[in-house]
């Protein structure tokens, strides 16, 4: 189930990339991602172009992916390890969601937080 709904994701993402974000498979390895979001403008990210790893579960999308950023950030969501700190990636984690809109939601929490 886990690889039929991340292949799935990788395709969409493909078809219809979000904005200023992308997200793909580190090597062959397709439960293992890197994902990369570019600096809002008008922001302090501004040009900042920061990394993230994607760390999908057995039982995804049953159970969040483990996402965090390897690029060092200051943002009140963001732990000192790159750690999201959101109800999202948590308990509130939901089948329905997907990688796509979820780094789309964070390149719009770095505006947000951002000023």
């Amino acid at each position: 189930m886990a690889l039929k709904r991340i292949n799935k994701e990788l395709t969409d993402l493909g078809r219809d990339p979000p904005s200023s974000c992308s997200a793909g498979p580190m090597g062959d390895d397709l439960f293992h991602w890197q994902a990369t979001i570019m600096g809002p403008s008008d922001s302090p990210f501004q040009g900042g172009v920061f990394f993230l790893a994607i760390h999908f579960p057995t039982d995804y999308p049953f159970k969040p992916p483990k996402v965090n950023f390897t690029t060092r950030i200051y943002h009140p969501n963001i732990n000192s390890n790159g750690s999201i700190c959101l109800d999202i990636l948590r308990d509130q984690w939901s089948p329905a969601l997907t990688i796509s809109k979820g780094i789309d939601d964070k390149s719009l929490d770095l505006v947000q937080y951002g000023h």
